[in-house]
């Protein structure tokens, strides 16, 4: 969860000014007392970005209340070590510090830029905040509040109605399945006790992976990852996640709201990100629904049909699991039209795979928009976290763009007949559709 301040306006403009040439070029760093990280050294721009996880997530909030992580990383930034939670607050402000933490599925993450001017004293504050948290009551009551007000809101929200019911579906009895939000009678249920035992799971240094950007050298950025990290445990003790396939393969699920335009998320088995057939299913998934106005699902359910503003799909790899999902609103009279034009065109594709045109574009555009993601510290920082997450290589950047060229029109086409399957597709549609019936 994050806070902005208007001291923030000057370096949030910072943080979107374009790099130089040179500043992706990876360094690996390892501190004095064994803490590794990848930085990119960028002296030319006054300011610093740090991205860093730590692997478990969601699924170490049991046996605590599930979204006990949730409200954690809403509450390290409430006070630590020698201030309270509104001096904690101001002190960010003062030094113009943005430090925000967030939890998923996989893991427990934060981020930190400032100045560099203010760097040793925005490091230690988030040292505080890492090892020396308050948890004051008054600052668990409010975010538990925040907390639920979201949460309640979500129950009016087709999309995290629709998203909810799709995971559940997919995943049960699995810690993929519930949200890692929670529900409004587990965030009531959770105590001081429950945000301290997470904590106690969740930041451990054999988990740890850290990205850093900015004007910093590797000998400065050692000490200063000892000082913030140094006093993590180097492991903690926690249930293993087990690797699980989605579930509910031909399902349809209907949520009846009262609403004009329903909600549709439909979704299958995936690609992991270490999957040789990864690159393959990218460029196929770009051409499917990954491509935005150019993308096959976009020309034939909104150009020529207009039965919808917006139609997509993506790939989502998990730590310990694939899947392959995609999504589009439409009016309720429409929806069975528009769901039968996506399962067309996701059987064409794994009929007939795609043209040579198709994949000539999808290369052009993958590798040409690429450094789009490359213009700002934060931006590179969390991609550093992300190549390291998935063990791609400190050499990835350079590897891409072969990586991506390499894709055949028969791998394509290989890889269609082993992701796409439109029948076992599992829907969750919110709304009030017409001509549709549950399956179950």
């Amino acid at each position: 969860m994050m806070r902005l301040y208007p001291r923030f306006v000057a370096l949030a403009f910072a943080l979107l000014l374009p790099l130089s040439a040179s500043a992706t070029e990876i360094q690996a760093v390892r501190s004095p007392d064994g803490i590794t990280a990848w930085l990119v050294r960028e002296p030319t721009i006054p300011l610093l970005s740090l991205s860093f996880s730590f692997v478990g997530g969601g699924p170490l909030d049991h046996p605590s209340p599930k979204g006990t992580g949730n409200m954690v990383s809403g509450l390290l930034d409430e006070g630590a070590g020698p201030y309270g939670s509104l001096a904690f607050q101001t002190k960010l402000e003062e030094l113009a510090v943005r430090i925000s933490f967030d939890v998923d599925r996989d893991s427990f993450s934060g981020s930190m830029r400032t100045l560099t001017t203010n760097r040793d004293a925005a490091f230690e504050l988030l040292r505080l905040a890492l090892n020396e948290p308050h948890f004051e009551a008054e600052a668990v009551e409010r975010i538990r509040r925040q907390i639920i007000t979201g949460l309640m809101e979500d129950k009016e929200n087709p999309g995290a109605i629709g998203g909810r019911l799709w995971f559940k579906t997919a995943f049960p009895n699995h810690p993929y399945g519930p949200s890692s939000k929670g529900d409004i009678e587990s965030v009531k249920a959770i105590t001081a006790d429950d945000l301290r035992a997470f904590l106690a799971k969740a930041l451990a240094k054999n988990r740890l992976t850290i990205g850093v950007v900015g004007d910093i050298s590797a000998a400065e950025l050692g000490p200063l990852l000892d000082k913030t990290f140094g006093a993590l445990p180097e492991s903690t003790v926690f249930t293993p996640v087990a690797e699980v396939m989605p579930m509910g393969a031909g399902v349809l699920k209907i949520v009846e709201k009262a609403i004009p335009q329903s909600r549709v998320m439909f979704g299958g088995p995936g690609l992991k990100r270490d999957d040789p057939d990864w690159f393959a299913g990218y460029v196929l998934n770009y051409v499917l629904g990954g491509g935005g106005f150019s993308s096959r699902l976009n020309e034939e359910v909104r150009e020529k049909r207009g039965l919808a503003y917006s139609v997509y799909s993506y790939l989502y790899p998990l730590d310990h699991a694939a899947i392959h999902m995609g999504g589009v609103g439409t009016q309720n009279q429409r929806v069975a039209e528009a769901l039968q034009v996506i399962k067309d065109q996701i059987a064409l594709a794994r009929d007939h795979g795609i043209t040579a045109e198709e994949l000539a574009n999808a290369k052009t555009f993958l590798n040409g928009s690429f450094p789009l993601r490359l213009t700002s510290s934060g931006r590179i920082a969390r991609l550093l976290l992300a190549i390291q997450r998935e063990n791609l290589g400190i050499d990835y950047l350079d590897r891409r763009a072969k990586l991506i060229n390499a894709v055949t029109l028969a791998d394509v086409s290989r890889v269609a007949k082993r992701l796409l399957q439109p029948e076992k597709l599992l829907i969750v549609v919110v709304g009030k559709p017409a001509g549709l019936v549950a399956s179950e």
